[in-house]
């Protein structure tokens, strides 16, 4: 049986589904369901493997920062300290909880195209290494802080390519018409560097873009490093500056299913890198330090996901329902983008898959559902186990307590053993801010 990630497979004397090397359902009856799994063993090694991908390019100077938004705890924050990342930071929550795991504030970038007047200070308190400006606005509000304070502080502007990913429409995010970055077309971006020199306690390292997620297309980053350079040479003209960084955020897909594309790593950066050495020979341009965001590309295959079967709805001439103890609430994917997941019966893995099912969650919502078309063992019943693969990226983060619902723990897998790093959520939880 083929897999598409490579840390499941099947125990041959159970037929359980083991995940990390060890058997889900002894986890499930352990740890009770729902139940998020995480690889920390994967985990790592997609975060080297992005090291080595571009230690292998022979770029002169890199970094490699995760993306905290695809899943954010502070053990995660404590594995990307220990791997050698930098952090993206969304929130002030998710300042909070990197700065609680002990995680090095100067290696954090903060982002968001609103960031409060609060958000700004409670950066600043925390110590935040640099800041992703989006606006003049935003530039002017973090000149006034860090000159209450006496500081120079680190900026990177945002900048929207005008590029076309060919994914998702909901998480396209370099093209011009986005409520992310500033467009180079519209002499915006522009505007924000020249208002980001004239600040006297900004100092302006470079730019940033993002051109969405789940990027397949084989010439997307090439052509984002183009545009980016060819604006970066462009601003050295007019005003004389040169950047020391340039930030092409995250984006890099990821196989759900075994019809998803693969993308080797090593070949992508390797590319990308050439077309940098290029752009930048061709305009005579210092090389400035080249930074990516990878988020779901290192957490998503490291994740996931355990249910227990309640009811079987059988529609004969219609469709069939497995309805499981989650939903919506801590995979709420399907609902936004009708994403792909792949679905397992993870104590009938020996068993063939001869019903086809919809997999709906509890919720009071049409629209929990977490797959379509799904093939199930006709022998499925009441109590078997559900496993939903690379849920890692985007599920814990997004999740909820809509009608109510506890959020499942985070259990990591590591070597073998297995240890809580967020604990499963109690109705008194849910209750705790109830006056």
């Amino acid at each position: 049986m083929n897999f598409v990630c490579k840390n499941i497979s099947v125990c041959e004397r159970t037929g359980h589904l083991t995940f990390a090397g060890q058997d889900t359902v002894s986890l499930a009856e352990k740890y009770g369901t729902p139940l998020y799994l995480f690889d920390e063993d994967r985990l790592r090694e997609n975060c080297r493997r992005y090291m080595s991908a571009f230690q292998k390019s022979g770029l002169p100077g890199f970094r490699v920062i995760y993306a905290g938004k695809a899943a954010a705890f502070k053990q995660m924050y404590r594995i990307m300290r220990e791997e050698g990342m930098a952090v993206d930071l969304v929130s002030p929550g998710e300042i909070a909880t990197a700065e609680a795991a002990g995680f090095p504030m100067e290696l954090s970038y903060f982002h968001g195209n609103n960031k409060t007047d609060s958000d700004i200070r409670f950066a600043f308190d925390a110590g935040v290494g640099y800041f992703v400006a989006e606006s003049e606005e935003e530039l002017e509000a973090i000149e006034e802080e860090a000159k209450k304070r006496g500081i120079v502080q680190k900026v990177l502007i945002r900048v929207t390519p005008g590029i076309d990913p060919h994914t998702y429409e909901a998480v396209a995010t370099g093209k011009v018409d986005s409520k992310f970055g500033l467009a180079i077309v519209t002499g915006q971006a522009e505007a924000a560097v020249a208002c980001a020199l004239s600040l006297p306690h900004v100092k302006l390292m470079g730019f940033h873009c993002h051109v969405g997620s789940m990027v397949f297309a084989e010439d997307v980053y090439e052509r984002a490093v183009k545009v980016m350079m060819e604006f970066a040479d462009d601003m050295r003209q007019k005003f004389g500056y040169i950047a020391e960084e340039l930030n092409l955020g995250g984006g890099i897909g990821v196989p759900y299913t075994e019809a998803d594309a693969v993308i080797d790593l090593d070949e992508k950066i390797a590319s990308i890198a050439g077309a940098f050495r290029a752009v930048c020979a061709e305009r005579d341009f210092p090389m400035p330090m080249l930074l990516v965001e990878p988020g779901r590309s290192i957490a998503a295959d490291a994740g996931m996901t355990l249910y227990t079967v309640g009811s079987i709805k059988k529609l004969p001439g219609y469709k069939n329902y497995v309805s499981v103890d989650g939903g919506m609430t801590d995979n709420p994917r399907f609902a936004l983008y009708r994403s792909s997941y792949t679905c397992l019966p993870a104590n009938r893995m020996k068993e063939p898959g001869d019903m086809q099912c919809s997999v709906v969650g509890r919720c009071c919502e049409s629209g929990d559902i977490i797959q379509e078309n799904v093939p199930m063992p006709e022998t499925l019943a009441r109590g078997d186990l559900l496993a939903v693969c690379t849920t890692g990226a985007y599920n814990y983060s997004m999740a909820s307590n809509y009608n109510r619902v506890c959020r499942p723990p985070v259990v990591m897998l590591k070597g073998g053993d297995s240890y809580v790093a967020v604990r499963r959520e109690t109705e008194e939880d849910i209750m705790m801010y109830d006056l």
